[in-house]
Order: structure tokens, then C-alpha cells, then sequence
């Protein structure tokens, strides 16, 4: 079966409540499980600590303006939110400014010439059905609606074997909360597990197809409820098999500063576009094999190939809903300035 029609299975599935459709074989997801596990907890022996907390606002340079006479008028920041897991919260690394929401809270700032006010409400360790708890946390205020929200997540659904369609079923139903709240969102899909360095063949085979189908999957559910995707898993995936030792943390698992900066660079010209604010044409690039699909093709071509953007197109065509599948241009994205916390402000 094609890792289109297995995608768009998923998707269905979690769209009309069904929970009996697999990745792959129950058995093969159980050995791959298993030695995921015994992988993180061979290589997990590195110095484990609580992610740094990077809250706060970035971009000081930005935050005022003389534009309308000699008095410089405060600019109103761009308010962004981060929901997901470890990945997210940015675990593996020491200082909040390594973490990826630190760097596209300083990239979106020095893109927008704004400051932007970020809020990470990702917690380590969890699954798809934790992020009903962090959408409630982020719309509790109503005085803080944010205008973009970055989720990455999916990892732990595979490790702990959460089923598919509820797995997709849960992203869509946050997706759907933060849309209708009036917030952009753009979810980098699930990583690809064949990456971690103690999972050997053939199992390294079997964690990168189910988080591949996974990851199509998401693709589906996001662009169906309005929001963007940006595939992380081929991307990262290369990179980390040829350099591990500089893209994994200390604890072999999690990413390092390096690497979560090269998912950053993935994640932000879509973070910006989805703002309004990236220079390119929204309109396909023949040149770098942009184009319409079909939303199930299109979520299968970019979970096989990493920093593949995926957004909503036409609502319907002759095989469903239709997808434009973008592949923008990575920008370096330089260390951000301490944030000021949001408490002192």
C-alpha cells in the first residue's frame, strides 16, 4: 500500500472516530518499540536536565518606533506560542537561547522587525493527547491570544505506541482550537526514529517507516483543519547519521544546539510566511518541483523529504482536497539576545 493512501487511511480514521488502523504490523511496531526503548536507555545515560525556560521577549532592538514624531511609540509584538514535547521544550541543551523556540522567536523578530513576546508551554515527554492541556494553558488568557503557534510532536505517539488515528485525531482537534482562537499554526511533523544511533537494521527501517506514515498523516490532519506543516524527520536525518555526535545532545538522543538551529532554519521561513512576512512568492516554484497535489500525495512526498512545506490549496478537486507543497529557502538564523521575561516587562 502506497504511504499516500496509508496516510490518508490514518487520517479518515481519525477524522470519524476509527482507531484500528495500524502503521505497520502490531508486531514489528512492538520490536521496534522495544529497542527504541533499550536505545534511550543506553544512550539516555548523558547528564539529564530540565529544559531551559525561554519565555519571554525578543528582538529589544525592534520594540519602538519614531515614526509618528519625536515621542518613540512602543510596537506591539507578535505574539507566539510553542506546544509539543521534549523537541519543542528544547531538551538537550543548557541555555534558553539554544532551545528552537528561542531561535524562531529571535528569526521571526529580526524577519518582522517586531519584537516578539514568546510563550513555550511544551512539556518533555509528551504524547499527542497532552496537547489539549497545553492549548487550554495558552488561551487562558484572554488578554494574550498568540498570532502564531509552532507544535512539534509525534515521537513519543511511536515509542509508546499510542494508535495512529488517535494520535492525528488529537493534533487536528488542537490545531482546529488554535485556529478558531485566530492563531496561525504550524506543526513540524513527527522526526524520524531511525536516526537514533542504537536502533540497527532492520528495525532502523521499520522506526523510519512508521515515523515517515506518521508523519503523512499529521500532514493530512493539519492542512485539513487550516494550518501548515514542515516535515523534520528526512531533513534531520541525513545530517544526524553523518554527524551524530555534533547534532545529538549529550544524552544521544535529543538534539544538540546545532541541531535543533537546523530544525529551526527549516520551521522558520514557513513560520514567517504563514505571518505574511516571507519575501517568496506563495505561488509554486516549477524550478524547485513545487506544485498542487492531491492532499494525501503531496503529505507523503513531504514526509520523505525534510523542510517540505505543505499548506491548504483548494478545497476540493477530483481526488479530494488539494495541497501546495512548497520547498522555501533556509535562512541561517543567528544566535537571539537574552529575552526579557515576560514577568519584568
Amino acid at each position: 500500500m502506497s504511504r499516500a493512501r496509508v496516510a490518508r487511511r490514518i487520517a479518515a480514521g481519525a477524522a470519524y472516530g476509527g482507531g484500528g488502523i495500524g502503521l505497520v504490523g502490531a508486531a514489528a511496531v512492538g520490536v521496534v518499540l522495544a529497542e527504541v526503548q533499550l536505545a534511550k536507555r543506553s544512550v539516555g545515560n548523558g547528564e539529564r536536565t530540565d529544559p531551559p525556560r525561554a519565555d519571554g521577549r525578543y528582538g529589544g532592538a525592534f520594540a519602538r518606533t519614531d515614526h509618528y514624531g519625536p515621542v518613540l511609540e512602543p510596537i506591539e509584538p507578535v505574539r507566539f506560542a510553542m506546544l509539543g514535547d521534549s523537541t519543542a521544550a528544547g531538551q538537550g541543551v543548557h541555555r534558553a537561547r539554544q532551545t528552537p523556540a528561542a531561535l524562531l522567536a529571535s528569526g521571526l523578530a529580526a524577519v518582522a522587525e517586531r519584537p516578539v513576546e514568546l510563550r513555550n508551554v511544551a512539556l518533555p515527554g509528551a504524547q499527542s493527547d497532552d496537547l489539549d492541556r497545553q492549548v487550554t494553558l495558552i488561551l487562558a488568557d484572554g488578554g494574550w491570544v498568540p498570532d502564531v503557534c509552532v507544535v512539534m510532536i509525534g515521537a513519543n505517539d511511536v515509542t509508546h505506541r499510542m494508535p495512529p488515528t488517535r494520535s492525528v485525531r488529537h493534533l487536528s482537534a488542537a490545531v482546529r482550537r488554535l485556529r478558531t482562537a485566530g492563531a496561525e499554526v504550524v506543526v513540524g511533523t513527527c522526526p524520524d526514529l531511525g536516526t537514533v544511533e542504537n536502533v540497527y537494521q532492520p528495525l532502523r527501517w521499520l522506526a523510519r517507516r512508521v515515523s515517515r506514515q506518521l508523519a503523512a498523516a499529521q500532514t493530512i490532519g493539519v492542512v485539513e483543519q487550516g494550518g501548515r506543516t514542515v516535515s523534520l524527520g528526512d531533513l534531520l536525518g541525513p545530517e544526524f547519521a553523518a554527524n551524530p555526535r555534533e547534532l545529538f545532545g549529550p544524552d544521544n538522543y535529543h538534539p544538540s544546539a546545532e541541531g535543533y538551529a537546523t530544525a529551526a532554519m527549516a520551521v522558520l521561513p514557513t513560520l514567517c510566511a504563514a505571518l505574511g512576512l516571507w519575501p517568496e512568492e506563495e505561488r509554486p516554484d516549477a524550478s524547485r518541483h513545487e506544485g498542487f497535489l492531491p492532499v494525501a500525495r503531496a503529505a507523503a512526498q513531504a514526509a520523505a523529504e525534510g523542510g517540505t512545506e505543505v499548506a491548504a490549496a483548494m478545497p476540493t478537486g477530483p481526488r479530494g482536497p488539494w495541497a501546495l507543497l512548497k520547498r522555501r529557502r533556509r535562512r541561517r538564523i543567528t544566535a537571539p539576545e537574552p529575552a526579557v521575561p515576560l514577568a519584568a516587562e
